[in-house]
């Protein structure tokens, strides 16, 4: 079998009125989302209308909480403890998981968002606080993670993790991400990030910002859709992808083929 993998991008990021990225257009190519679940993006009715339009179109659902920071967010940090880190995931998981229940499904994976997202890779009270959360919630939830305290934390307590390749974010040479407050931190050229990509499934590497290649598990690969040219960007990358012999699938069905292979 050759290589498979998920695509996946943040999707229901808007508030009231105010809307982020095309949704409809991205759940054309994507394989699954990550769902704002109102902390930092997404309100009832939003959350409501993006669950049903990922069963419609079969593709799988994910929780995307956040830091309590709607006014920037998500992308700040925030002086929390453990323990309210771990409240605030269960909090926005049971109401997505509410939404996605009404419509005769299940949230399958949790991926943190933003700020909460970078530190949990590197903070191990925090990936503690998060795996926690999801191993009570269910033994079967993807947490779906970068390489570090995160993933660590998640196998630690025996749950699935699906290692998250980000192409068009500039990595350092010990895996994390060049914070955005830096230049270079955000990748722009289309060419450059289908490349990298394909390099991230296909070879297993990615090139930091020091020039050396960084081997990379990528499970999914996360296509941002609040970025100018997003969509036909995602379009590009998903049929690079394929034509390199690739196949597209949710998440589970990844992890489930990685484990039969092995």
């Amino acid at each position: 079998m050759g290589p498979i993998v998920d695509l996946v991008a943040d999707l229901g990021e808007g508030f009231g009125t105010y809307s982020m990225g095309d949704d409809a257009a991205l759940l054309e190519i994507v394989s699954s989302a990550n769902i704002a679940c109102g902390f930092h993006a997404g309100d009832p009715d939003i959350m409501n209308a993006t669950v049903a339009e990922c069963v419609r179109r079969g593709v799988s659902i994910g929780a995307h909480p956040s830091f309590p920071d709607l006014r920037g967010f998500g992308r700040r940090a925030m002086d929390l403890t453990a323990d309210e880190v771990r409240n605030d995931v269960l909090y926005q998981f049971g109401a997505l998981a509410a939404f996605a229940a009404y419509h005769g499904a299940a949230v399958v994976h949790l991926a943190p968002h933003g700020r909460l997202g970078n530190l949990v890779a590197t903070r191990p009270d925090y990936a503690r606080a998060v795996a926690d959360a999801a191993a009570r919630i269910s033994p079967d939830l993807i947490v779906l993670a970068q390489d570090g305290e995160l993933a660590d934390a998640a196998k630690a307590r025996q749950l699935p993790v699906g290692i998250v390749g980000i192409a068009d974010r500039a990595y350092q040479a010990d895996g994390t991400l060049v914070p955005r407050s830096q230049p270079g931190a955000v990748i722009h050229d289309p060419s450059a990030i289908v490349d990298r990509t394909v390099r991230m499934v296909c070879e297993g590497v990615i090139q930091t910002v020091a020039g050396t290649d960084l081997p990379i598990v990528a499970d999914t690969i996360l296509l941002h859709g609040d970025t100018p040219g997003a969509v036909q960007l995602a379009r590009q990358v998903r049929g690079e992808v394929e034509r390199a012999g690739v196949t597209i699938a949710p998440l589970a069905q990844v992890l489930a083929a990685k484990v039969e292979a092995a």
